[in-house]
């Protein structure tokens, strides 16, 4: 009897023991918890828009995490937590190098855009010129000078918004823009066989 009674005291103090540990991890467990939600809260916006694959990785962590602590698992919560943390909080950096990264790469496509495109401008419109003439009506038969004026004034009012967005520091707008552009004038040079310049002949075609 007495054998069975310490037996039960040992289990009363385990599990007491057990208990208050538990108890003493889980202010600190959520603390954690906190602490990674309100880093994501600052960075998600940036993260979902240029690292959206790291920013979906946190969050699945923090899923798992969340299941842990529901289950008052808090040591693993613990334990798990700060890579975590750690992991939102480079979010923030990671996208500001995205972002960085893009931009520059934008600013060095309008620069060849905005060199190539006004050559490609002029190539174009010699070229109408040329077979506008009567003297040279034979050079233009088959073509319609006509469609190609309007896709030239098409072209020009495209360039002008390009530029517009790009005074406006909306680069992406401005580079989709220029590329829809150059590539509309060289199609268009195609069709007038029109001699282009070196820098818009050597260009490699816009990426779609």
């Amino acid at each position: 009897m007495l054998r069975t009674l310490q037996r039960s005291a040992v289990v009363c103090a385990v599990l007491l023991a057990l208990f208050g540990a538990c108890t003493n991890q889980r202010g600190p467990a959520e603390r954690m918890m906190q602490d990674i939600s309100t880093a994501l809260g600052g960075v998600s916006e940036d993260a979902a828009k240029y690292v959206p694959g790291e920013l979906t990785g946190v969050q699945m962590k923090l899923d798992d995490l969340k299941t842990a602590y529901d289950a008052q698992d808090y040591q693993a919560v613990l334990a798990r937590g700060p890579a975590i943390l750690a992991e939102a909080q480079g979010l923030g950096a990671d996208a500001a190098a995205k972002k960085s990264e893009i931009a520059k790469n934008q600013s060095d496509q309008w620069t060849s855009l905005s060199a190539a495109v006004p050559a490609l401008f002029t190539a174009v419109q010699t070229r109408l010129d040329v077979l506008s003439q009567k003297k040279n009506r034979k050079i233009a038969a088959g073509i319609d000078l006509d469609a190609a004026k309007s896709a030239l004034s098409d072209a020009t009012s495209e360039w002008s918004k390009a530029q517009g967005a790009f005074g406006n520091g909306n680069m992406n707008e401005a580079v989709s823009a220029a590329k829809d552009v150059e590539t509309k004038l060289q199609a268009l040079a195609g069709t007038l066989r029109a001699s282009l310049p070196i820098t818009a002949a050597l260009a490699p075609p816009p990426a779609r």
